[in-house]
């Protein structure tokens, strides 16, 4: 063999090894990859020290979508509530009448007795309707509110002074909290006023036991007062139902004071008329706490707070 060919054997082996090689680092997957630690990820998972917090955080927020759901669906049943509110006196009506055409009384008298049940009943309805069109006019704007500071201390005491009595005649006591003498509310007085008397009526009727707490308290980053009724769980018109088969199955059982509007639908009407003075009226899930007498949940309504000028500059 000639000395070239040996030149251009050994030329031809140092490049086969160094293609050999190269191709071998290409092919090769990275180590410092695989050594990349996953702190730095945004996706990474969280330390044990950040767990409860967070978890604690995650289940408040579900508990307070769930509530926001049902009262979102609570007030949806607008119409079949009140459709139930006006279906018992009529069926009420009804039955008396169909006694009266199908020549069912005795006598005269019983029929005249019959005729003045309808015309009683008749005009219980009246007044429902009358109830529930007022709070439709004025959530349309139809019944303009006279929206004005207030001052809510006074307005607090007067709703305990006209309210403690009722409480205390079903052994129910009623504990009011002062609130700032410096906090005034921009709503109506009037309605705000009765808001909170129908409140506290719905939780003494609807009472079994335990007793019922007013206070309030300012948020430093809000704009917004809350007023508190820590009342019992049981008493929450929360999940009433709306038995309409029932009320047309009975309707010659139906008691004439049977002819006034629920407390699920109470507490509807008070939810909207505080929505129409730029409120809220919720039910904080959060806040259920147990005590010896059972479970106490609040009710917040928060009402647009009076923030003077020089806190605004």
């Amino acid at each position: 063999m000639n000395w070239s060919n040996w030149i251009y054997l050994g030329a031809g082996l140092a490049l086969g090894i160094s293609f050999h090689r190269l191709f071998a680092r290409w092919l090769r997957p990275p180590q410092a990859s695989s050594n990349v630690s996953f702190s730095s990820s945004p996706l990474a998972p969280l330390d044990q020290e950040d767990m409860p917090p967070v978890s604690q955080q995650l289940q408040q927020t579900q508990l307070a979508y769930q509530m926001a759901r049902e009262m979102g669906q609570f007030k949806a049943g607008f119409l079949a509530r009140t459709t139930h509110e006006l279906r018992s006196p009529l069926n009420g009506l009804i039955g008396l009448h169909q006694l009266i055409l199908s020549d069912l009384c005795e006598d005269p008298a019983e029929e005249r007795e019959f005729i003045a049940q309808a015309h009683e009943r008749t005009l219980k309805l009246l007044k429902l309707m009358d109830e529930i069109l007022t709070v439709a006019r004025t959530e349309h704007g139809t019944n303009k509110l006279d929206i004005q500071p207030q001052h809510l201390a006074q307005i607090l005491e007067e709703v305990h002074n006209l309210t403690y009595m009722l409480a205390a005649n079903r052994n129910f006591p009623l504990q009011l909290l002062p609130a700032s003498p410096e906090i005034y509310v921009l709503a109506d007085y009037l309605c705000l006023r009765q808001i909170l008397i129908s409140l506290i009526d719905i939780a003494i009727t609807q009472m079994q036991e335990g007793s019922i707490c007013i206070s309030s308290s300012t948020m430093p980053t809000s704009n917004f007062v809350n007023i508190w009724l820590d009342i019992p769980t049981h008493a929450i018109p929360w999940s009433e139902p709306i038995d309409l088969i029932k009320s047309e199955e009975q309707p010659s059982q139906i008691n004439q004071n049977n002819a006034a509007l629920s407390p699920g639908m109470r507490l509807l009407i008070n939810q909207t008329l505080v929505e129409v003075m730029g409120g809220k009226l919720e039910i904080l899930p959060s806040t259920i706490v147990k005590e010896a007498s059972g479970q106490i949940t609040r009710l917040q309504i928060s009402i647009p707070l009076v923030i003077p000028e020089a806190d605004l500059l």
